[in-house]
């Protein structure tokens, strides 16, 4: 499930570092996490839905090599982002 461009933006201005940095990690981040949510609630509904089931997994392997990366590099940044979207406990 794809989010609208909206959102993207949103995002990206709450978590990127200026309006238009979509490349950040934190922004990627975010948006990531937004469409894993709403890959999570379509398979509450469709259980079957291989396809999705396969996209989710591609997407949080992908938020958590950015997730890996950032932590390795930018410890504050991480610990923020992770508090912000309620990831990891």
């Amino acid at each position: 499930m794809t989010i609208s461009k909206d959102k993207t933006k949103e995002l990206v201005k709450e978590y990127g570092k200026t309006e238009d940095d979509t490349g950040s990690t934190e922004s990627q981040i975010s948006i990531f996490s937004e469409r894993i949510s709403n890959l999570t609630d379509h398979l509450k509904i469709n259980k079957k839905d291989k396809s999705a089931q396969r996209g989710l997994m591609l997407l949080v392997s992908k938020r958590s090599r950015l997730l890996k990366y950032l932590k390795k590099t930018r410890l504050e940044d991480y610990k923020k982002l992770v508090e912000k979207l309620g990831i990891r406990k």
